[in-house]
């Protein structure tokens, strides 16, 4: 399982870092975009807002864990409403991005590495928008079950949801690869993933809510939040 894990998120590093890398900043910046990446813009801030509104309005004295902050445009919020945010990236060049939007502001640092890593030490929340999407549903609990025992109150992620469409958009992804595409969105089934998570022993006493979901265009995303 953390064979699987791992070949993902190299994956994932070396097409941020390279291929996608222009790409993602221009999408993740005002410049302007297609009417495609357009939607999927849209679609990105509806749902920060809705994992932001999961978070407490003053998160003074909170530490927050980003992962898979990409550009960092969450953990500035996060930041401006008192945390202190680590936000944690395999792509150091999306980091190098997160690094200018949160400059003069204090208590938001960055880090690349997996969001695994026990060395980032405890959090009051952690929050991870759209960075789980390429895994397998095994594979997400296993990243929650990594991370609850280091969380005090909530853990906010979202997962693609499995709907006809984005299952037929996998299967044929999955029949035509190509090297320089990022891993598929895998879809997932939010009542397996319940199931899972109550089957975990280090999940035992957190509670699997499902939140909004977000649905733009060629953006469909749906939030979740494990909370003790």
């Amino acid at each position: 399982m953390d064979a699987a894990w791992t070949e993902t998120r190299d994956r994932l590093a070396a097409y941020f870092d390279r291929t996608a890398f222009e790409a993602w900043a221009k999408l993740t910046s005002d410049a302007p975009v297609s009417r495609i990446r357009a939607t999927v813009r849209a679609g990105r801030e509806r749902m920060r807002e809705a994992l932001l509104a999961a978070l407490p309005a003053d998160l003074s004295g909170a530490r927050v864990l980003d992962a898979g902050c990409g550009v960092g445009q969450l953990s500035v919020e996060a930041g401006r409403r008192g945390a202190q945010v680590l936000g944690v990236d395999i792509s150091d060049n999306l980091l190098s991005i997160a690094r200018g939007n949160a400059a003069g502001l204090g208590g938001v640092s960055f880090a690349v590495g997996d969001m695994r890593d026990p060395a980032h030490g405890r959090f009051d929340h952690v929050v991870a928008m759209d960075s789980l999407i390429h895994y397998r549903c095994a594979e997400i609990v296993d990243a929650l079950a990594a991370l609850a025992p280091r969380t005090s109150r909530s853990i906010v992620f979202t997962v693609a949801p499995r709907t006809p469409l984005l299952s037929v958009m996998h299967a044929a992804g999955k029949a035509f690869p190509r090297a320089d595409r990022a891993p598929a969105i895998v879809p997932v089934s939010a009542r397996a993933l319940a199931r899972a998570v109550a089957a975990r022993p280090e999940l035992t006493g957190w509670r699997l809510r499902i939140g909004p979901r977000v649905a733009t265009g060629f953006y469909i995303s749906q939030a979740m939040e494990l909370r003790r």
